[in-house]
């Protein structure tokens, strides 16, 4: 079992990431080599996560070893004991990893990371939103956009560089360049780590413990519909702005001019609705001519197609997250009518369009969907919000006092040293995954949270632009090393922080004495941290929300008279689409009806007429005139009846006043539950037929 833990663990964190990915991600659309760079670095971050606890419990064996091994010891099978006379033994974990792989391995995860962070990442950002026709005009264009990025930091290492050189007081080595490398990384990544944890820590709980509040949720999701409205307004006017000037230069550019394939290249990004219209517009028997028009350059016309790739990807994102809130806001009003329902079953207003899961549909019955949805699942989430608030205080209680090593004030540094005297190492691996597992979550949640304008936006069910999951994996290829840094010093693992001349993991040996920056390793990694006070208290106060709302970005906040407007318009355009859909399954319903009544009769019919035409044929034309007129009338009346009834006839009046969809009121109106309207009965729409 040495290397099974290991093995296993590699598999399980890969497939994790390759399942994230999947959700945010589009494997059929986007370009492979920002799939594979994207899921190598979640890959390697999240592997960081879950390796880290295997190295803590390996290391506290090999000081149990190293402390047996300075006195008389024996040995005894799978563990070593002191003298007979000394009752201490060293167990070895069932997840132990044998000398000499836990350097290496961490080494070449450490590098990659920082490799994919610091250059290959950058570049590929560039090079995917860039606009170039061929891969030598993209790697120009990245290589131009990242020539600042780049020249920065060469500018202030080669300055350091000259200082050190020049200077005789320092005699720096290459080990000590390294760790002073690896130090301002893991100093710009401890900076952004705080701002992330601070949110987190009072985010999640509150999250969780609003998301038993039914009233609070529908609320928020009729604000977030009106938000979404108007940007998904602004995505089709802003793409229909960008199809005109596409429709300009492909009217402007004929067949035979050279960069007539770049305008191809542009026509193939954009909707198929739109690239039909164009074809049909096109005259393509018309020579170019360069003395009589202005054609554009091969720079404007990269930059259009840039413009193309934005639009449309952010056209398409809006609509799908429009019809998932859709799909949201429905079942929360249905959660709303349910709760006072006297059967104790759960009913939909609408059916889901996506074929249920025998399985599930067996076993998650109306009856338990309604106990969960009505009774379980509020309770469960309130437990849920307090066991993390818990954890939370904990968090911040530690990072405020991990400092300190006599006493020991750290609550984790006292679980694994209380753990360590007994060697409990599935305890001490379970204490360690949960504590990082938990920091992880508040981080990197944060990170999937956060959007900057339409720049990074890390949007689910596969609406993600190659652009945001790039940054993403460059995000978190630079917080996951100061975050396990974080986690070592509150459980005091890392001896710069415990003072303590013990063997240290695996993973602090890779990043070299922080002594060689005194300044950083004795301050801003020890007192920086405690600013997550003041960020976990702005949280509670919500201070950064009321800040944007001044700034003019709309935020949900229950005091504000714009959330209010902002709630009745989205709460109008819920019961707008929600009509729209009635009048949809109410056509449905009566093309199904038609077909089962009347759809072999009329076959039967026309069936009968064939044959009465083919057996009259023979008679004269005046006589057999009569019987047709007749059967033609009567077919003509049978075909109008049809396509009366297959017309979707709208209701007349479809005011908010005379229609009640609030999901907190009476169910009374017109629409009843068999998907008809009143005035629409089952006896008044056949009485033609």
């Amino acid at each position: 079992m040495s290397g099974a833990a290991l093995g296993l663990e590699i598999v399980f964190v890969f497939f994790l990431a390759l399942f994230l990915l999947h959700r945010y991600g589009d494997f059929k659309k986007q370009h492979r080599l920002v799939i594979i760079a994207t899921l190598l670095a979640w890959y390697l971050c999240f592997l960081i996560v879950f390796i880290l606890p295997l190295d803590v419990s390996t290391t506290i064996y090999n000081r149990c070893k190293l402390a047996v091994n300075s006195s008389p010891a024996e040995s005894n099978g799978s563990y070593i004991t002191l003298a007979p006379s000394s009752k201490q033994k060293c167990f070895k974990p069932w997840s132990y990893i044998p000398d000499g792989i836990m350097p290496i391995f961490w080494r070449v995860v450490y590098w990659t990371s920082q490799f994919l962070t610091w250059i290959l990442l950058p570049f590929m950002q560039s090079y995917a939103r860039s606009g170039g026709f061929s891969i030598t005009g993209k790697i120009k264009t990245a290589l131009i956009e990242n020539a600042i990025y780049y020249g920065t930091y060469l500018l202030i290492f080669g300055a350091f560089l000259i200082y050190v050189a020049v200077n005789p007081n320092f005699n720096l080595q290459w080990n000590q360049l390294q760790t002073i490398g690896i130090a301002a990384a893991n100093t710009w990544g401890l900076f952004l780590l705080v701002l992330l944890l601070g949110y987190g820590l009072v985010e999640i709980p509150r999250s969780h413990w609003n998301g038993a509040k039914r009233g609070y949720l529908l609320m928020k999701t009729y604000f977030k519909a009106a938000k979404l409205m108007t940007e998904k307004a602004d995505a089709e006017e802003n793409l229909e702005d960008i199809m005109e000037e596409v429709r300009k230069v492909s009217e402007s550019i004929k067949y035979n001019h050279p960069l007539r394939k770049c305008v191809d290249t542009i026509l193939k990004k954009c909707p198929t609705e739109y690239q039909e219209r164009m074809g049909r517009n096109m005259d393509d028997y018309e020579d170019f001519d360069e003395r009589q028009n202005s054609y554009p350059s091969e720079k404007s016309l990269a930059k259009l197609h840039k413009q193309v790739i934005y639009s449309v990807q952010r056209h398409r994102r809006t609509q799908v997250q429009w019809q998932i809130l859709l799909e949201q806001a429905f079942y929360l009003e249905d959660v709303a009518k349910n709760e006072s329902s006297a059967t104790r079953q759960f009913v939909h207003t609408f059916h889901s369009q996506e074929p249920e899961n025998k399985i599930v549909q067996y076993f998650y019955t109306p009856t338990v969907e309604w106990y969960w949805e009505c009774l379980l699942r509020p309770w469960f989430y309130r437990v849920l919000a307090v066991v993390l608030a818990m954890f939370s205080v904990i968090v911040v209680w530690s990072e405020c006092t991990f400092f300190s090593t006599k006493p020991v004030l750290s609550l984790f540094a006292v679980f694994i040293q209380l753990a360590e005297k007994t060697y409990n190492y599935i305890y001490i691996e379970m204490a360690c995954f949960l504590t990082i597992f938990f920091l992880s979550i508040c981080v990197y949640s944060t990170v999937f949270r956060i959007r900057v304008f339409n720049y990074y936006y890390l949007a689910s069910h596969h609406q993600t632009d190659a652009y945001s999951l790039l940054f993403s994996g460059m995000l978190f290829c630079r917080l996951t090393p100061p975050l396990c840094l974080n986690f070592l010093g509150l459980t005091h693992m890392d001896a710069t922080i415990s003072h303590k001349n013990t063997q240290p993991t695996a993973y602090t040996s890779i990043m070299g004495s922080m002594r060689v920056l005194s300044f950083i390793a004795d301050g801003f990694y020890i007192y920086y941290p405690m600013l997550v006070v003041i960020l976990c208290i702005a949280t509670y106060f919500s201070l950064g929300t009321r800040c944007l709302n001044l700034l003019g970005f709309q935020q949900f906040m229950g005091d504000s008279e714009m959330t209010s407007d902002l709630i009745d318009e989205g709460k109008e355009l819920i019961r707008r689409e929600k009509r729209k859909r009635q009048r949809q399954e109410e056509g449905e319903n009566r093309r199904r009806e038609w077909k089962e009544r009347y759809g072999n009769r009329d076959d039967s019919t026309r069936s009968r007429a064939v044959h009465t035409d083919q057996k009259e044929s023979s008679f004269s034309e005046t006589n057999a005139n009569r019987p047709l007129s007749k059967y033609t009338r009567s077919n003509g009346r049978t075909e109008r009846d049809r396509i009366e009834l297959l017309q979707d006839a709208e209701p007349l009046d479809f005011n908010a006043d005379s229609v009640n969809d609030d999901p907190l009121e009476s169910d009374s109106g017109r629409y009843q539950p068999g998907g008809r309207y009143l005035s629409m009965s089952r006896s008044k729409i056949f009485d033609d037929v």
